[in-house]
């Protein structure tokens, strides 16, 4: 990536930002959480109370990189097929034809994932990893680009499947919205005539021009230091006396990447260490288990991995660049 490609990477960025604070208000680094995934192929687990946003904020990504979006309410008798789609005989060809389910658009929203069944939930592990779904054995590409968002409440437990380790590594980053602050409550309450579902943006860019941004941000330059940086953070978190699962070599990939990213929204074309430093908790947290008995002493993933920020020296800027 060039100085000048850096630029317009960040001019761009900035617009899609500033594109979907018209419908999330003042929620300037969860929306650029949500553009740092996609941008970086990735997907994107949403765990917050109702009434926050989150189906906004994945309908507003949709309409502003001019991509299809659909949703899918996640119900415990809600089947695989009811995802990617199913296969329905043809009595005047005698042939079987796929027809293909809602996870066939740029953005899918999975709302409250945790309430589908294990069986359900593994229907997105394929097409989340390898962008394509199989059925009767032949294989479907998913359109590019593509990212899930997937939500669930932290607060309603009854009657849900907790997600697998397998899974929650599949998602790049975990964020909470919450709930906004008393100038921006205000500000919503203002728009309260219209409904959320009705209010149309207009597009930024189109969807070929977010493949192009996605592949430029992977030629942003990581210096040796950067990498050994990460990979002390990873290996801190095996380590933790507080955790039972650490970050896998997976979680340091999905770091790095993020971090490229961030580094080209900021308008540079280089990572330094506060760009692994913003999306060390997105990136790493929900992908470690806790030891039980930290747990029920309110040891949280966050803290975990604030306190080994705290405790991992990271390289200086200029040893970065």
């Amino acid at each position: 990536m060039t100085p000048e490609q850096a630029a317009w990477y960040q001019d761009t960025f900035a617009r899609l930002v500033t594109n979907v604070e018209q419908v999330l208000v003042g929620k300037t680094f969860v929306v650029r959480l949500g553009f740092v995934a996609l941008l970086s192929e990735g997907h994107l687990l949403l765990e917050d109370f109702p009434g926050t946003g989150k189906t906004s904020l994945a309908r507003a990504i949709a309409q502003s990189v001019d991509g299809s979006s659909s949703r899918v309410q996640f119900t415990p008798d809600l089947l695989p097929g009811d995802i990617t789609g199913v296969s329905i005989y043809d009595q005047r060809t005698g042939s079987f034809e796929f027809h293909r389910g809602p996870v066939f658009a740029n953005i899918v929203l999975a709302d409250e994932i945790n309430r589908a069944s294990p069986k359900t939930q593994a229907a997105l592990l394929e097409v989340m990893e390898e962008r394509h779904i199989t059925a009767d054995g032949v294989e479907h590409s998913v359109a590019a680009p593509f990212m899930v968002i997937a939500t669930q409440n932290p607060i309603e437990q009854a009657g849900t499947y907790r997600l697998p380790e397998a899974q929650l590594d599949r998602f790049l980053l975990k964020a909470s919205i919450g709930y906004p602050d008393h100038a921006s409550t205000l500000r919503i309450l203002e728009t309260a005539g219209s409904r959320s579902h009705e209010i149309t943006l207009d597009p930024v860019i189109g969807a070929a021009q977010v493949v192009e941004m996605a592949r430029l941000a992977r030629t942003v330059h990581v210096d040796p230091t950067i990498n050994d940086y990460v990979s002390r953070l990873v290996e801190a978190t095996r380590t933790a006396t507080e955790v039972r699962l650490g970050g896998s070599v997976r979680a340091a990939l999905a770091l790095i990447r993020a971090a490229k990213t961030l580094a080209a929204a900021s308008g540079r074309h280089y990572v330094i260490p506060d760009d692994v430093k913003a999306l060390a908790e997105p990136v790493l947290a929900h992908r470690l288990v806790l030891d039980p008995e930290a747990e029920f002493d309110g040891v949280t993933t966050s803290g975990v991995v604030s306190q080994i920020l705290i405790e991992t020296p990271p390289p200086s800027d200029r040893q970065a660049v």
